[in-house]
């Protein structure tokens, strides 16, 4: 149980309303900045404002996923208001209060660091970024859906990556029938792709073998679709790069080439916002807890 603990929750998107109802049916008092758009029904959940929060008896800072901007701007999907952040803001907690985020920048880690804030980053969570992958997959398998103009079954399918994300990602284009190939290249990943009983290709060889994809899906986070890959891609080829900004896709190339590029980001807030919200409030809840 988390009673008696003060939390103040800035910021976030529809994913949030899941973590808020959460936290507060563990008793918890939630303070909320950046949700003036929203009502709540919870007595333990309180509407405020940065400049009126007592910052002195704050437990824990949960930001989006995304966490701030360079400038430390946060980003509120159910408001109007500009959010802005400070180390100040951070100094005048309690020393044992601890700021959950998403992802982190520059701004977060230095401020985190001039304030002696221990600084937690969800995603970088083995246990987070596994649950998360699930959603992320089923809306990479939506905007497939979408987009195309042929089934998914027996479509070709390469997925670049075989971390959390690409592995959910192949296992379920798999098993709703497409031909999935996975762009590797340590060779005990091409052992295990080949035990899921799909295709493994090596990344140094990935320009051969792109020509007769239907659908790329990206996970890695560093540049490896280039214009040489986008070159010998089929010009209906789509391409759906998942990795965190900037991506790993030219994709000033790739519209050059007239190749349909997505670059989906947040996909769990949008396409199961839901279920992505639970999985944010259980790997909290077990942190809080502690």
């Amino acid at each position: 149980m988390i009673n008696n603990q003060k939390l103040l929750i800035i910021g976030g998107d529809a994913r949030y309303l899941e973590v808020i109802e959460k936290l507060a049916a563990e008793d918890a008092t939630v303070f909320l900045v950046g949700f003036d758009q929203i009502s709540f029904d919870d007595s333990n959940v309180q509407q405020a404002n940065l400049d009126t929060v007592d910052m002195s008896i704050i437990d824990a800072i949960i930001l989006p996923v995304a966490g701030t901007n360079t400038a430390g701007e946060v980003e509120a999907t159910f408001s109007d208001k500009t959010i802005s952040l400070s180390e100040d803001l951070f100094r005048q907690t309690p020393e044992h209060c601890i700021v959950y985020t998403g992802t982190s920048n520059s701004f977060l880690d230095q401020a985190a660091a001039s304030t002696n804030k221990k600084l937690v980053r969800l995603f970088a969570r083995d246990d987070m970024a596994i649950y998360n992958s699930i959603p992320t997959a089923e809306g990479a398998l939506k905007l497939a859906m979408d987009e195309l103009d042929v089934t998914i079954h027996g479509s070709n399918v390469m997925v670049l990556g075989f971390g959390r994300v690409g592995i959910t990602v192949a296992r379920l284009f798999d098993s709703v029938g497409a031909n999935v190939s996975v762009g590797v290249r340590n060779s005990a990943d091409v052992a295990r792709i080949t035990e899921m009983g799909v295709k493994p290709v090596q990344l140094a060889n990935l320009e051969k073998k792109i020509g007769d994809v239907d659908i790329c899906i990206n996970t890695i986070p560093h540049p490896v679709i280039d214009s040489k890959i986008i070159s010998a891609m089929d010009k209906s080829t789509l391409l759906i790069d998942l990795a965190s900004k900037p991506g790993g896709t030219d994709f000033e190339f790739a519209e050059q080439e007239g190749i349909k590029t997505l670059h989906a980001l947040g996909l769990p807030g949008k396409t199961a916002p839901k279920s992505a919200g639970k999985i944010i409030a259980r790997v909290l809840l077990e942190l809080l807890e502690k």
